[in-house]
């Protein structure tokens, strides 16, 4: 028999977390048949995900209509339904997170409020809250990497909080990230602590970037790198992963336990349908990194994906095509604080009409 596609990701080092959860693919095998057949090693979850899950299933119809007597907002009351489904998930990980070394695999994230997105504070304090509410080893909470986010993700570290730093567009932001992590480590070592528990990851943001950048390229000059400016800049930014985790300060770290803080690309489905349904997940295969695919597109990869050590191939072409970019006088970082900021949006409107269709739930029992 053939060796699953998809599964051959993972001898490249790379592990395929699936972009998506509801309580249908945990209860009726859908989810365990991805862990065993496709290799799955995790699971993310966004607001906009749940939105949909919740909106178009009866399936949480019982449990919104039991704790709209005991919970006092809407949001209270969507945080402990999406906890029942994230830690169901998580007992389905629990034996990959188990594998040998323990921790380095099997997470299931749940993010805080999007509408905390620019509050460090209130980010910090929900990030906590949910971590103890969901008592669950192999989970992340995820915190958007926005400026005022870094200050949450080093303190969410240093209490000893599993992360997955979300919404990353632009290298700079990313590098601000991994000293974020690493600072959180030596302030929770600092205070006496074990950081060989600790995990995380950072979101890089793939297909939002081309679909911004595509539409400038052919009137200067550059339609060669349509549905490539993405790619290079997660390959410049898995060179900046290498530099930052091989320093003697982060040895120090690793001496005491500490894991580095992997790469996850997000947002790796082709919004552009002249474009391979693979290409972005074909394009960055490669060691300590992980990939959050949604579930066609990891259907499409296990018909007719390729997967190959590609992430470190091209990397001098990924520098050309970036200077090429900032030579036309396209700015990549204003385009990535803008993506940051639509980001932010873009969570909060599915957000607000999750809340909504709780309420609307509500007032139906």
């Amino acid at each position: 028999m053939a060796t699953n596609k998809v599964k051959q990701i993972h001898d490249f080092g790379q592990s395929i977390w699936l972009d998506f959860i509801d309580r249908e693919i945990i209860a009726n095998g859908k989810l365990k048949s991805l862990i065993d057949d496709d290799g799955i090693r995790g699971v993310t979850s966004n607001p906009a995900i749940f939105e949909k899950a919740i909106s178009s299933s009866s399936a949480y119809d019982q449990d919104i209509a039991e704790l709209a007597k005991t919970t006092s907002t809407n949001e209270e009351l969507f945080f402990e339904v999406a906890i029942k489904d994230i830690q169901n998930a998580a007992k389905l990980f629990e034996g990959i997170y188990n594998e040998e070394p323990t921790g380095s695999d099997g997470y299931v994230s749940l993010e805080v409020s999007p509408f905390l997105a620019l509050d460090a504070e209130g980010t910090a304090k929900q990030a906590e809250e949910l971590w103890k509410k969901v008592d669950r080893k192999n989970v992340m909470i995820k915190i958007p990497g926005t400026k005022p986010g870094l200050q949450a993700i080093r303190e969410s570290i240093a209490k000893g909080i599993n992360i997955n730093v979300t919404l990353l567009f632009g290298l700079p932001r990313y590098e601000e990230v991994t000293e974020a992590y690493i600072a959180g480590l030596e302030d929770h070592l600092a205070a006496g602590h074990d950081i060989s528990h600790i995990s995380s990851v950072a979101s890089f943001f793939l297909s939002r970037i081309d679909v911004l950048v595509d539409p400038m390229l052919d009137e200067k000059g550059l339609g060669d790198l349509k549905g490539e400016v993405a790619i290079a800049s997660a390959k410049k930014a898995y060179e900046i992963y290498k530099r930052v985790f091989s320093t003697n300060r982060w040895k120090a770290l690793e001496a005491k336990g500490a894991k580095p803080q992997r790469l996850l690309w997000a947002s790796t489905s082709s919004k552009n349908p002249a474009f391979k349904d693979t290409k972005y997940v074909e394009a960055l295969i490669g060691p300590d990194t992980v990939d959050t695919v949604p579930l066609e597109t990891i259907d499409a990869f296990r018909d007719h994906g390729i997967a190959a050590n590609t992430l470190e191939q091209g990397t001098d072409k990924a520098t050309k095509d970036l200077e090429r970019l900032k030579a036309a006088g396209i700015d990549i970082d204003q385009i990535t604080q803008q993506l940051e900021d639509e980001g932010i949006d873009k969570f909060n409107k599915p957000f607000e009409k999750l809340l909504k269709a709780i309420e609307d739930q509500k007032n139906k029992s």
